[in-house]
């Protein structure tokens, strides 16, 4: 049984490394963000009681749904040596929590990685019984990009520490207690 929840925000980003690319200049897309879940094999003894569900639909998704409602959306992603990132730093510091930073540029692949691995970390402190088997995020109605475990598993990058915590933080710019 799988158990998926959708949810939708909005982000702007750009990308560097691709010189001929449109994404050079800073945009935004409004995308969905699609998990499934679950039970892990060793908690076959989840009780499901007389309710009828290992856990409540709300139980489930209220600590993924209030990192993409309160941290992510209307976020602005950006890689970890570009230059917006000391503007920030400068002029504004009062957003840079709100500035997601990853290793080299954020692609739709590398931020959907970084956001598997946030749910991982949400799900162990908050939902161990379950586990992310499919993470889907749609760019645009034609393009997405979907992972696995496996694709987790064999990530060879690290994307900052931030994605491995369950809390709110989406670089490692600001303390994470922050």
């Amino acid at each position: 049984m799988l158990i998926q929840f959708k949810r939708r925000f909005s982000m702007a980003h750009r990308l560097r490394f691709d010189r001929n690319s449109k994404c050079m200049t800073p945009h935004g897309h409004n995308e969905f963000v699609t998990v499934d879940l679950k039970p892990r094999a060793e908690a076959r003894g989840v009780d499901w009681g007389a309710s009828n569900y290992a856990a409540s639909f709300a139980d489930m998704k209220r600590h993924w749904h209030g990192f993409v409602d309160d941290a992510l959306d209307h976020a602005f992603q950006l890689g970890h040596d570009d230059p917006m990132i000391g503007y920030f730093q400068m002029h504004e510091p009062e957003l840079l929590p709100r500035l997601l930073i990853i290793q080299g540029d954020p692609t739709t692949e590398a931020v959907a990685t970084a956001l598997y691995m946030k749910l991982n970390a949400i799900l162990a402190v908050h939902l161990p019984a379950f586990e992310c088997v499919r993470f889907e995020i749609e760019e645009t109605p034609t393009n997405s990009v979907i992972l696995t475990s496996g694709d987790i598993a064999a990530c060879p990058i690290r994307l900052g520490e931030w994605c491995h915590r369950p809390d709110l933080s989406l670089n490692d710019l600001v303390p994470a207690d922050a």
